[in-house]
C-alpha cells in the first residue's frame, strides 16, 4: 500500500510520543495514566465527546470480539457506528472506524493538524492519548449514531474512561499486565471494573468468582445494575464448525421473543465465542431497552455478518487444477493454517482445545512468537504438548521477546530436533508450509502482532486468497516512530515542528 507522505508524517508525529505500547515498564499511577491530559485536549477542541453515545468495553480476554459483534450489530440496525480498538493488526487506520470503513488517510492528517496547538500544551500526553482524542472528534465530526469504544489498558486510568457510556461491557478477566494492574484477580477486576459509571448498567461476561466479586462490589457502590452473561443471558451451542457456530441464546427478561433468539450463527470459531457473543446480545438488550432501534433481525444479520480477523481464524490454499500445480503445490493445498493473537496461558488453552475440536487428528506445527511482557512458559506449555514440531519467531513489535530465550522452555516438551528458530514471521511461515507433511494445520499464535505479520506474509504468498477489501491489503510497514525518540519528529502540517515530551 502506497503511504501519504503527510499521512506518513502523521504517523511518525504520534508514534514519537511516549507509546505505552512500546513501553510498559512504567508506574501504573495516576500521574502516568493521567486522565486529565485526555480532558484537557477534549476541552481545547469543544469537548466533542460529550456529544456521543458510547459502549464501553473492557476486559482481559474476547473485549475485542464483543465489541466488533456491539458495533456489527448496531451496523446492521441501520446506525451510523463509530469503532474504536487497538492495536492494529495491519494499518493504524483499523483503530478509527466509522461505519466499518478504515478512516482515511487524509482525514488522519486533518485531525491531526487541528488537534496539534491542543496536543503540544499539555505536557506528558502519551500516544495512546492522542489516538483517542483523534477518534473521539472524528466521531463527533462524523455524527455518528453510537461508539463502540474498546479500552486499551486496564480500564480505570485508560484514556477512553473519559466518557460516561449507555452501558458498560466486562469481558472475562484472568491474569495479565500484572506488573501494572496487580497479581491477582481481585485487583485487575477492580481496575477493570473503573469504567463502571453511576447508574449506568454493567453487562459482565462469565467470571471466575474473585473476579465477579469485586465487579459486583464496585457495581453496588456505583449503584449500576448488573447483568451477567451466563445466568441472566445464556447460550447452547448447536452447531460447531469450521465454516461457524450455530447457537440459542435465552434470558429471563428481553426486548425481543424468545422464538427470535434461536439457531443465531456467529463465523468466530471457539467455544468461548459463543459466550462474547451473548455478552455483546445482553449489551444490545440494554441498548434496545434504552431505544436504540434493534430489532432481532438486525441482531441476527450483525452476528453473522461480524468481521474480526486474527483470531482463531483458518486460511487454506485453494486447490489448483493438477495439470498447472507441480506435487509440492498440490500438498500445499491440503495444508491448513490458522492464525489466532493467543496471548496469555488462557487463551493458549482454549486455542488448543479449538484446534483439536475442529482438526482431530491432524499434525499440527506451531509458529509461535509473543511479547517480552507475557506469559512465554504459559503460553508454551497449553500449546507445544501434542504438536509435532514448533518454530520460534519473533514479531517486528520493540516488545517481541527473543525467540532464543524461548527454547529452553520448548525443550520441556519437544524434543530439540522438532524445535527450531526462525529470524521473522514471513521465514517461519514460508518454512513451515514447506517442510509440514500433506493433511497438517500450521497454527501460528502468540500475539496480535504476530497474527497480522502472518496474514501478510500468507497474502505475500499466495496472492489474491484474501477477499477484496481484507485489511491485509492496506498493511503498512512498521513507523520508523516505534524507535523511541531522540529529537522531536517533523510535523504532519507545514511550518516549524512543534516541541513535546518524548520517551527518554
Amino acid at each position: 500500500m502506497t503511504l501519504l507522505p503527510d499521512y506518513q508524517a502523521a504517523l511518525d508525529y504520534i508514534f514519537n510520543y511516549v507509546d505505552y505500547e512500546r513501553r510498559r515498564s512504567v508506574p501504573y499511577t495516576e500521574t502516568a495514566w493521567d486522565l486529565e491530559r485526555t480532558r484537557r485536549v477534549l476541552s481545547a477542541l469543544g469537548d466533542p465527546h460529550l456529544s456521543l453515545r458510547y459502549v464501553h468495553v473492557a476486559g482481559s480476554k474476547g473485549k475485542g470480539s464483543t465489541a466488533a459483534n456491539v458495533e456489527s450489530i448496531l451496523r446492521s440496525s441501520g446506525l451510523r457506528t463509530g469503532f474504536y480498538t487497538s492495536p492494529h493488526l495491519h494499518t493504524f487506520r483499523e483503530r478509527i472506524r466509522v461505519g466499518g470503513q478504515l478512516i482515511h488517510q487524509q482525514d488522519v492528517v486533518r485531525l491531526l493538524a487541528q488537534c496539534q496547538p491542543a496536543i503540544e500544551a499539555v505536557p506528558g500526553i502519551t500516544t495512546f492519548e492522542i489516538i483517542t482524542v483523534l477518534a473521539l472528534l472524528h466521531f463527533a465530526q462524523q455524527r455518528v449514531d453510537w461508539v463502540v469504544l474498546e479500552v486499551g489498558l486496564g480500564g480505570r486510568l485508560d484514556a477512553t474512561n473519559v466518557v460516561t457510556p449507555a452501558v458498560s461491557v466486562i469481558t472475562p478477566i484472568s491474569l495479565e499486565h500484572t506488573a501494572l494492574l496487580g497479581d491477582t484477580l481481585d485487583l485487575i477486576a477492580r481496575e477493570k471494573a473503573g469504567i463502571v459509571k453511576p447508574g449506568v448498567p454493567v453487562v459482565v461476561a462469565p467470571q471466575h468468582d474473585e473476579a465477579l466479586d469485586a465487579i459486583q462490589e464496585v457495581a453496588v457502590r456505583q449503584g449500576s445494575r448488573l447483568v451477567l452473561a451466563g445466568r441472566d443471558w445464556t447460550w447452547r451451542s448447536i452447531v460447531d464448525a469450521v465454516a461457524g457456530q450455530t447457537f440459542d441464546v435465552a434470558a429471563a427478561t428481553s426486548p425481543w421473543a424468545p422464538d427470535e433468539l434461536v439457531a443465531l450463527h456467529t463465523p468466530l470459531l471457539g467455544a468461548h465465542q459463543l459466550g462474547n457473543a451473548t455478552t455483546a446480545i445482553a449489551a444490545c438488550a440494554e441498548l434496545a431497552w434504552q431505544g436504540a432501534p434493534i430489532t432481532a433481525d438486525s441482531l441476527r444479520r450483525g452476528l453473522a455478518q461480524v468481521v474480526w480477523p486474527g483470531r482463531l481464524e483458518v486460511l487454506t490454499v485453494e486447490k489448483r487444477d493438477s495439470a498447472q500445480a507441480g506435487p509440492d503445490m498440490q500438498h500445499e493445498a491440503t495444508k491448513t493454517l490458522v492464525l489466532d493473537s493467543a496471548h496469555n496461558d488462557v487463551s493458549a488453552r482454549l486455542l488448543r482445545r479449538a484446534l483439536v475440536r475442529y482438526f482431530p487428528g491432524r499434525p499440527l506445527h506451531l509458529i509461535v512468537g509473543v511479547s517480552n511482557d507475557k506469559d512465554a512458559a504459559g503460553i508454551l506449555a497449553e500449546l507445544l504438548p501434542g504438536a509435532e514440531t514448533v518454530l520460534l519467531t519473533r514479531s517486528r513489535h520493540p516488545r517481541a521477546a527473543d525467540p532464543a530465550e524461548l527454547v529452553p522452555v520448548a525443550a520441556r516438551y519437544l524434543p530439540a530436533s522438532r524445535v527450531e528458530i526462525a529470524p521473522t514471521t514471513p521465514e517461519a511461515l514460508a518454512l513451515a508450509l514447506g517442510q509440514a507433511e500433506p493433511g497438517a494445520v500450521i497454527c501460528l499464535a502468540g500475539s496480535l502482532f504476530i497474527a497480522g505479520e502472518g496474514r501478510e506474509a500468507w497474502l505475500a504468498l499466495h496472492p489474491g486468497s484474501l477477499p477484496l477489501g481484507d485489511w491485509a491489503y492496506e498493511a503498512e510497514p512498521p513507523a520508523p516512530g516505534w524507535q523511541v525518540a531522540q529529537t522531536p519528529p517533523t510535523a504532519p502540517t507545514a511550518g516549524p515542528p512543534l516541541s513535546k515530551e518524548v520517551a527518554p
